[in-house]
């Protein structure tokens, strides 16, 4: 592996690289930090992609071009004198001493629930929020939020004492919903039998987005290969019957 003088090296080398684009590039003078925003989305989520697949290759180079984004949007505000890249840096190091005082001050916390909590709470203190939920983006979809605010709450000791009294909240979400028909309370209802799901869930140390993300790739896989089987028989997809889809449906489980 590298040494640390390897990795401050490479680090300078990219600082060094970003300095020449900005300067010298067309597209990368043309940057803005609004019109960075979107392709550091599609960035994350590419990395997100890369992880599912446990490919470290690509993990790797996902890696790199996230940071490449970060060192972009420094370069770009150290333009108006707003922050440069050791500010973010010394930022971070400074929150990451502050949220552990176990580690840098007298704080005792043994369990990564005692840190947990901690965690949060200096993160009230330290944003002035008036509520553990208001770090929660706004933005984020709506099954990591669920997520997200459910961990937060559990963090300061809001939560179930054990998952049989989690499955026993879904079973009654469940019926709720079955029961229910109004459509728009439908809707509710749906939304709270979700939520019930993702906090079970949790509960077994699940992560529901990448579960579904997985079900959703495995689908795909198994349509495909329907759609395969229709092509090999000179047929477009929408030809075949349902019992004979079925049957492609059944084989791709054996195979894919």
């Amino acid at each position: 592996m590298n040494t640390l003088q390897d990795k401050l090296n490479a680090f300078e080398r990219i600082l060094t690289i970003m300095d020449e684009l900005r300067t010298q590039c067309p597209w990368d003078k043309k940057q803005t930090i609004e019109s960075l925003r979107n392709l550091t989305i599609e960035e994350t989520y590419e990395l997100a992609d890369a992880i599912l697949k446990n490919d470290t290759q690509e993990i790797k180079k996902e890696l790199g071009d996230v940071l490449l984004h970060i060192i972009f949007y420094a370069r770009i505000a150290s333009e108006t004198n707003d922050f440069d890249i050791a500010d973010v840096i010394n930022s971070l190091c400074d929150k990451l001493i502050y949220r552990h005082p176990h580690i840098y001050s007298n704080t005792k916390a043994d369990t990564v629930e005692e840190v947990e909590e901690n965690w949060e709470k200096l993160k009230l203190k330290e944003k002035g929020n008036t509520s553990v939920l208001g770090g929660v983006p706004t933005s984020l979809p709506a099954l990591i939020k669920a997520t997200r605010i459910q961990e937060k709450a559990r963090a300061v000791g809001f939560d179930w004492n054990n998952k049989a009294d989690v499955w026993a909240k879904v079973q009654e979400e469940l019926q709720e919903f079955v029961q229910e028909t109004d459509p728009i309370k439908q809707q509710e209802e749906f939304g709270d039998v979700l939520f019930s799901l993702v906090n079970y869930a949790r509960f077994i140390n699940i992560s529901p987005e990448d579960a579904l993300e997985k079900t959703n790739r495995k689908f795909i896989q198994r349509f495909q290969y329907i759609e395969a089987q229709a092509r090999n028989q000179n047929r477009s997809v929408d030809s075949l019957s349902l019992k004979e889809m079925e049957a492609h449906w059944q084989a791709a489980k054996h195979i894919l």
